[in-house]
């Protein structure tokens, strides 16, 4: 009995008619499509993207080149120099983070006692020519300074869900 309704489905293409009846209905459906450029998804506040380095409000650097981050990169991508200053204290002289080598796991986020290092959004950026890929200690600097109160607001929003 079972070869019989096999046949007779197979026949009359029971298959083929219930997997055009799914694609009808994400056919006639709505959508969820975005016209990129013009429309953009939200990302959520714990997105790892680009890196930054951040400033105290009175406008010092916040790194003080303890170098965990440089320790702690499983892909070796950040490179760190340091000299200390005239009042005792250690400053970055170097910070470069190599974008290729960089995994975006966090690790260097994490680390960071004083806040410094910080992974944004942005997710839209690119390179041209060989050698950009490196953002140097003023780069992250800058955009640290671009996007600083989405990076508070972000650090504040991560703070009370801890």
């Amino acid at each position: 009995m079972k070869a019989i309704t096999n046949y007779i489905s197979s026949l009359f293409l029971f298959e083929l008619f219930k997997g055009l009846g799914v694609t009808g209905s994400y056919f006639f459906g709505r959508k969820f499509t975005l016209s990129y450029p013009e429309q953009k998804a939200p990302v959520s506040p714990r997105f790892r993207g680009l890196h930054a380095l951040r400033r105290y409000p009175n406008g010092e650097e916040r790194c003080i080149a303890c170098k965990l981050c440089e320790a702690v990169c499983p892909a070796l991508a950040i490179t760190i120099d340091a000299e200390p200053r005239t009042d005792g204290t250690r400053r970055t002289t170097r910070y470069d983070i190599d974008l290729f080598k960089c995994i975006y796991c966090g690790f260097c986020e994490e680390s960071c006692p004083v806040d410094s290092i910080v992974e944004t959004r942005i997710y839209e950026y690119h390179f041209e020519e060989r050698g950009e890929q490196i953002m140097t200690k003023q780069m992250l600097l800058e955009i640290g300074d671009k996007y600083e109160q989405q990076l508070a607001e972000d650090r504040a929003a991560q703070a009370n869900v801890r």
